[in-house]
């Protein structure tokens, strides 16, 4: 057993999604999330920048003496597959979004024709075909870069009665309809914010998979194999840190989260 918490990091609020899913799977587990939203979004940087950054909210929770860390953001999540940004730090549990989200998106396509978006970084790596096609090569994969979508979160844009929200799912979502994706893969954490439009715009025939949900389940299972689930009967804490206004993100974490009487929210600074 081991009662330190679970850490937890993105770009912005996308990671909640995956937080949210902790807090259903493991409710007793205590679990420290950042935000780095002063730099949001990561997916328009450099890999060079986004390795730098990653490897600081990395720092950062290893302050906070983790005894795991998700990379909650598909961004990174991409630089880690190439880039040993854990490299000279105390960490030795991780894991990042990509592999739980393929393995489910292999499970569940029935037509072999699988869709990923994703920040212009994650879509550009190619990260998610390679781990596709490693696991099975005769499936198809059609990748599209959605840059507006972090914004839109970021930003309370979700609503599938938003116009702005539905005319930009339908211009990025065209691709996946015209090669007839069975299975869409949300690529970036934010995403599943934008379910129902995105949902609205491919059909209910075309199952979502959650790259953050899906990365909850695999640390579950990483930490019920390795012993290292939490032993208290109590509900666990969620400690949320972000980099900018701590009102702004208050906002965007109540719509991912509900109200929450276990949350405290504060604003940090990353050493540079």
């Amino acid at each position: 057993m081991n009662n330190a918490a679970i850490g937890v990091f993105d770009s912005g609020v996308g990671g909640l999604t995956c937080v949210k899913e902790l807090s259903r799977l493991m409710p007793n587990e205590n679990i420290v999330y950042l935000g780095d939203t002063a730099r949001v979004p990561y997916g328009t940087k450099s890999k060079e920048l986004i390795a730098q950054y990653g490897r600081q909210d990395i720092r950062f929770l290893e302050q906070h003496n983790v005894k795991m860390v998700l990379v909650a953001c598909g961004t990174v999540s991409s630089v880690l597959m190439t880039t040993p940004i854990f490299e000279g730090t105390s960490i030795t549990e991780f894991s990042g979004v990509i592999y739980p989200a393929v393995h489910a998106a292999c499970a569940a396509t029935q037509n072999k024709r699988i869709g990923v978006i994703g920040t212009p970084a994650t879509i550009r790596s190619g990260c998610y075909g390679k781990a596709i096609r490693e696991m099975k090569p005769d499936i198809k994969v059609f990748g599209k870069a959605c840059p507006m979508f972090v914004p839109l979160v970021e930003n309370g844009y979700t609503s599938a009665d938003s116009q702005v929200s539905r005319l930009i799912a339908q211009e990025y979502l065209e691709i996946m309809l015209k090669e007839k994706v069975d299975t869409l893969i949300l690529g970036c954490t934010h995403y599943p914010m934008l379910k129902d439009v995105i949902s609205e715009v491919m059909g209910d025939e075309v199952k979502l998979i959650s790259s953050g949900a899906e990365a909850a389940k695999h640390a579950q299972k990483i930490l019920a194999y390795n012993d290292e689930l939490c032993d208290r009967e109590e509900d666990g804490m969620l400690e949320l840190y972000c980099t900018d206004s701590v009102e702004l993100f208050s906002e965007n974490a109540d719509a991912f989260l509900g109200k929450n009487k276990n949350i405290k929210i504060s604003k940090c600074s990353l050493a540079l």
